[in-house]
């Protein structure tokens, strides 16, 4: 079986072509700018990467343009198109109303598009993808896979938040995190490599990227996760500022003369590591910055590790012990001086960082030294996969 995977942005289209029977990415690529004139896509296949600038003026034409890179003669890599078995969609955040992944019709992206008041720089781009896909490949199966989903063990206690309670009832005000595709990934793949049952160990998971979540992995379920009713909470992130003194907001709307919606911009698009050091939205320019004596990225980055840290800890409390720390994400599999930052805060748990060992970038590995109390995990993270069983899982 082949599976595409897609994972549709407000003006990106990333995917994958996966042959299911060896679990070979045969063509990947990620189309930038959908909706100009400028719209460009980066395709690799058969070892080839070309980047062709194609006007795509929706993702209805992005998909179709992609689609025709899996038949190009240069770097074919199916005779046809019939030989797609199903697709696959990343969906951010599925509610109250998706318990676990389900097969795509009309209803469900009804139902996603809902969900996306609590994601809306996520679902409305996933359900586009969606609808693009029913007019390109019509009578395709379908899937949406949510990162929610692996959230949804949190006990009760866990996820309610202490406002009234009539607020979960009426609207499914609660926390229900994010990037569970992808804790569930490393966690798996962890037991894989150490040869033990996923269930008897103890993991904090840190997917550290644009966006960044860590979850407690106890029993192999999600026990607790740091974003929550939506993907700005938790640990401060490159853009995103995550949790708040909630009175932050009302005095700013008030001092300010904001409206919800420009407050929701302001913390989503301008805040995190960004709003503190006052730099371009990449980490990997506000990390260099903070290694150059710039006071603010400085402050920015000690923030962001202190965060992880500070989570890190909680959640060994949470699970009575800690076996495994896992960094994943595209800041936790390169970025070598955060982990070390990260590491060097869990020392008084007997947590110890192999400096040697740590002087790698997105090679699967353990970082820690012998003596950790705690084995430190490098698992780069494989999202793609994960959606792609499900949606064989499902469609089968």
């Amino acid at each position: 079986m082949k599976i595409l995977v897609l994972n549709c942005g407000s003006s990106s289209l990333k995917y994958q072509l996966i042959d299911m029977e060896t679990e070979d990415v045969l063509a990947s690529g990620k189309y930038e700018r959908i909706g100009e004139e400028e719209a460009f896509i980066t395709h690799k296949a058969l070892g080839k990467k070309v980047t062709i600038q194609k006007p795509a003026y929706d993702h209805k034409e992005a998909i179709e343009f992609t689609l025709e890179q899996f038949t190009n003669p240069e770097y074919k890599v199916i005779e046809s198109l019939d030989e797609i078995n199903a697709i696959g969609h990343r969906v951010v955040h599925g509610g109250e109303i998706f318990k676990k992944s389900a097969v795509i019709d009309d209803n469900v992206i009804e139902d996603i598009k809902k969900c996306g008041e609590f994601a809306p720089l996520h679902n409305p781009a996933a359900a586009l993808g969606m609808e693009a896909c029913k007019k390109v490949m019509p009578g395709k199966p379908m899937v949406a896979v949510f990162d929610t989903t692996f959230h949804q063990s949190m006990p009760k206690e866990k996820y309610i938040y202490p406002i009234p309670y009539e607020y979960y009832k009426k609207y499914g005000v609660r926390k229900y995190g994010a990037h569970g595709t992808s804790h569930m990934y490393v966690s798996r793949r962890l037991a894989e490599i150490e040869n033990k049952n996923v269930e008897d160990l103890k993991i904090v998971s840190c997917h550290l990227g644009q966006g960044a979540s860590i979850c407690a992995i106890k029993d192999g379920k999600s026990l607790d996760t740091s974003m929550g009713l939506t993907p700005l909470g938790g640990i401060p992130m490159v853009t995103r500022s995550g949790d708040l003194d909630p009175s932050v907001l009302t005095y700013l709307m008030k001092k300010e003369n904001l409206s919800a919606q420009e407050m929701e911009d302001l913390l989503n698009k301008k805040s995190g590591l960004t709003g503190i050091s006052g730099l371009a939205p990449d980490f990997r320019v506000i990390e260099e910055e903070s290694n150059k004596d710039n006071e603010l990225a400085k402050i920015a980055i000690e923030e962001f590790n202190y965060s992880i840290a500070s989570y890190i800890t909680k959640y060994a409390m949470a699970m009575g012990g800690l076996d495994y720390i896992i960094f994943t994400g595209g800041i936790g599999e390169n970025q070598i001086n955060i982990r070390k930052g990260i590491c060097e805060k869990l020392e008084f748990m007997g947590v110890k960082l192999d400096l040697d060992e740590n002087n790698v970038r997105g090679e699967e590995k353990i970082i820690s030294t012998k003596d950790s109390s705690a084995v430190i995990y490098l698992i780069p993270t494989n999202e793609e996969l994960m959606i792609a069983k499900e949606t064989e899982e499902l469609v089968k």
